[in-house]
């Protein structure tokens, strides 16, 4: 499993009238957790957008458990739980307060596409040979 965190400071902006996060920001936090993640293994979007590689997410899921508010610390903790294959790469996201409480849980599938024709494309090479030192290979009995 890769696991990275992530630390983001709540802006007045993001927030609503009740002072708490408005939920549609979690999708930007997620979006910076996941381009942090990739840059720690060594790849940027903007690298693999000039390899003619784009990811458009396809699926969001977030479930929010209590608020985070305004200047509030967050640990924002991304996994891959499975090595993706194919076309397809999922990414569970966790935050945390500074408390160490849970907040948010959100889920988000993203596929890599070819930049050009918009067809499914695998993995970028580079990014799949990262990944597998953290996913070791299970045993053949």
């Amino acid at each position: 499993m890769f696991i990275s965190t992530t630390k983001l400071r709540v802006r007045y902006a993001e927030t609503d009238q009740m002072n708490v996060v408005y939920h549609g920001n979690y999708a930007q936090y997620f979006e910076a957790a996941r381009a942090e993640a990739i840059r720690e293994l060594g790849l940027t979007y903007r690298e693999m957008e000039a390899m003619g590689i784009v990811m458009p997410v396809v699926e969001l899921h977030t479930r929010f458990l209590r608020p985070a508010r305004y200047d509030d610390l967050l640990t924002l903790r991304t996994e891959l739980r499975e090595l993706p294959t194919g076309h397809r790469i999922e990414f569970h996201h966790e935050v945390y307060n500074a408390d160490e409480k849970l907040l948010t849980v959100g889920r988000v599938v993203l596929y890599f596409l070819d930049a050009a024709s918009q067809a499914r494309s695998k993995m970028p090479a580079g990014l799949l040979e990262k990944l597998q030192a953290f996913f070791p290979a299970k045993g053949n009995g």
